[in-house]
């Protein structure tokens, strides 16, 4: 099944079904009314979620009307827990070739990287991605996600599997300009990770069929900006680990609640033909080819669009289309 969470002037909105086609969806009053109280009940209402979903396919739900994904907030729009990890190989040793200054990071092989941002404030699909200044190295970071159940801590991988009840997409939005002067504080991420965005529906795995394997999206990640393609990596290849080991290393000392939310990193694959996912990648790759980078970051009033199609090429999940906006410009238009 498919779900969103529409706006209704709340902080946590109001959770719909939404048909497989992304075209029509239906509250889900009386059964839940936000995702995160279905997600504490998951095992009772997961059913009732399900049933809705099947008439909803089937066109037999009076009152069903056309989704809208500018309507949308992020599925969960503040969570418990935003932790993102960075499982793709390829595009760490790029970034670590590339950039001197990172070096001191190690890609282990038996330990995933995972760091946790700030999930009060999650973006919708459309909701502008607000900026200060464009030196700080606006730049955007197509990625997968999954929202958890309950997680004990000392979960093994296999159990870990099991708690994944929904998967999304992601813009994880960095300020490069800003990261490297945090993380040599030896403290980490925080103001050069601004808001994360995710995509207008989150599905439950079963929807992806055959895509879904090992704990991961096989299917590529299509992002294009101001237009024109930008990368097309697949999601199922390159990983160095599965959403299963992230949040089997993320419960290692502690317990999840369910309404975690574990992001992949950025999507990145080995072969230099599928573009990117990001673009400080782009400026690696130019870097370590000519010296220095040439493609830009981005600037106000750029759009970002990030979107993921079936094999019969429907789209998945709907798309994060965004832009950027002057914080300053838009308060005092406010």
């Amino acid at each position: 099944m498919k779900l969103a969470t529409l706006k209704d002037g709340t902080r946590d909105g109001r959770l719909h079904v939404v048909s497989r086609d992304l075209g029509t969806a239906y509250p889900a009053d009386g059964i839940a009314r936000s995702l995160q109280e279905a997600l504490d009940g998951w095992e009772r209402i997961a059913s009732r979620l399900s049933e809705l979903s099947d008439r909803l396919n089937r066109g037999g739900v009076p009152g069903a009307f056309a989704f809208d994904p500018r309507r949308a907030m992020a599925p969960l729009p503040r969570a418990y827990q935003w932790a993102d990890g960075s499982v793709y190989e390829s595009h760490f040793r790029l970034m670590q070739q590339a950039f001197d200054s990172e070096s001191k990071l190690t890609f282990r092989k038996n330990e995933p990287m995972i760091y946790q941002g700030g999930s009060d404030d999650m973006l919708g699909p459309t909701d502008d991605i607000m900026a200060v200044d464009e030196a700080a190295g606006i730049d955007f970071e197509g990625e997968v996600a999954v929202i958890t159940g309950d997680v004990r801590m000392q979960t093994s991988t296999a159990e870990a599997a099991k708690c994944i009840r929904l998967v999304m997409l992601a813009n994880d939005v960095s300020l490069r300009n800003m990261i490297l002067h945090e993380l040599g504080k030896g403290f980490g991420f925080y103001q050069s990770k601004p808001a994360t965005s995710f995509s207008p529906v989150a599905v439950t795995p079963d929807e992806l069929g055959a895509a879904w394997r090992d704990s991961m999206v096989h299917l590529p990640l299509l992002l294009t900006w101001n237009g024109n393609a930008f990368g097309r990596p697949n999601a199922g290849i390159g990983a160095g680990f599965t959403f299963a080991h992230l949040i089997a290393h993320a419960a290692v000392t502690r317990n999840l609640q369910a309404g975690s939310i574990i992001g992949s990193g950025t999507v990145s694959n080995p072969a230099p033909d599928v573009g990117s996912a990001c673009i400080a990648e782009r400026r690696a790759q130019e870097r370590i080819a000519h010296g220095e980078p040439r493609t830009p970051y981005m600037k106000f009033g750029d759009r970002i669009r990030i979107e993921m199609l079936d094999a019969s090429g429907k789209t998945v999940f709907g798309a994060i289309d965004q832009r950027v906006v002057s914080f300053r410009e838009k308060e005092r238009a406010a």
